[in-house]
C-alpha cells in the first residue's frame, strides 16, 4: 500500500534518494503515516516548509528523539534551513528542556555538519555581554512578554527574585538577543518546544500570550500544533490546541 503521490513528492523532497528500512519491514505502517504526516496535515496548515522545519526540530529535541532529529536535520538543511539557524534552535532549546537533553543533540547538530563540510565554530550570534546581558535581556523580555515583567518582579518573594533575574540575563539576554533567527520565529520555536515537552501547561499558556504579543496570531500557532502533531502525538497537541483557544479563542 504505497503513501499517496502528494506524499510521496514531499518525502521525496526531504529525503532525497533516501530509503527507509522500516519502508521495508513496516510498509503498511510507512504508508499511512507518510500519508497523514506528509500530506493530510500539511494541507491543514499554511506555514511553509522552512518554518515548519525549523519548529519540528525544536519539538523533536523537547521529545528528546535522538534518531528523528537526525533525521530531521538532514532535510532541515537540505531544503534552506542554514547551519546557523540550526545551532541556534539548538541552543534555544537548552532554557527550556535542559543541557543535560540537549548536549546530545548538540554534537548530532555538530556531527551532522562536519559530515557536510560545514566548518565549526560557525560566527557568533550573540549580541550581549557579560555587563549588559541582564539590562538588554530585561528589555528584550518586556518587548514579547509586556509590562507583566515588572509585575513578576515585584511579586517575587525575596528569596526567589534570582529565578526572575535568572530569566531575564539567560532565557532572554542570552538567548532571544541572537541573531540567527528572529524574535517572532523564536516564539513560535519556544512554543513549539514547550508543547513537545509536555507537562508545562502554564508555560505554555504564557508563550501564546507572548506569540500574540509579537505579531504571531491563532492562525500561526494553530500551524505549529498542526504541523507537530504526527512528531509528538495527540496528548501534548490537543493540550497546545486547549491553550490557544483559551487565550487566542476563535473569532
Amino acid at each position: 500500500m504505497p503513501a499517496d503521490d502528494t506524499a510521496r513528492a514531499e518525502h521525496d523532497t526531504l529525503f532525497p534518494d533516501h530509503v527507509s528500512t522500516l519502508a521495508e519491514t513496516d510498509p503498511e505502517f510507512v504508508a499511512f503515516f507518510d500519508d497523514f504526516a506528509f500530506d493530510e496535515t500539511l494541507r491543514a496548515a499554511s506555514m511553509n516548509r522552512h518554518d515548519r522545519l525549523v519548529v519540528q526540530l525544536g519539538a523533536i529535541i523537547a521529545v528528546g528523539a535522538q534518531t528523528e532529529f537526525r533525521t530531521m536535520l538532514g532535510a532541515a538543511l537540505d531544503n534552506d534551513v542554514t547551519p546557523v539557524e540550526v545551532k541556534e534552535v539548538v541552543y534555544q532549546a537548552v532554557a527550556y528542556v535542559g543541557i543535560a537533553r540537549v548536549v546530545d543533540f548538540l554534537r548530532i547538530t555538530n556531527a551532522v555538519l562536519t559530515e557536510r563540510g560545514v566548518e565549526l565554530p560557525l560566527p557568533g550570534q550573540s549580541t550581549t555581554t557579560p555587563d549588559d546581558r541582564f539590562e538588554v535581556g530585561k528589555a528584550k523580555q518586556t518587548e514579547i512578554v509586556g509590562d507583566r515583567v515588572e509585575a513578576m518582579y515585584a511579586n517575587a518573594p525575596d528569596d526567589a527574585l534570582h529565578f526572575q533575574r535568572f530569566l531575564s540575563a539567560n532565557c532572554f539576554g542570552d538567548h532571544y538577543t541572537r541573531t540567527g533567527l528572529d524574535v517572532r520565529m523564536r516564539e513560535l520555536l519556544t512554543f513549539a518546544m514547550l508543547v513537545g515537552l509536555g507537562g508545562a501547561d502554564g508555560q505554555v499558556k504564557g508563550h501564546v500570550a507572548a506569540n500574540l504579543h509579537v505579531g504571531n496570531s491563532r492562525g500561526d500557532l494553530l500551524d505549529v500544533l498542526t504541523v507537530l502533531l504526527p512528531f509528538v502525538g495527540y496528548p501534548r497537541t490537543l493540550n497546545g490546541l486547549a491553550a490557544v483557544n483559551e487565550g487566542a479563542p476563535a473569532a
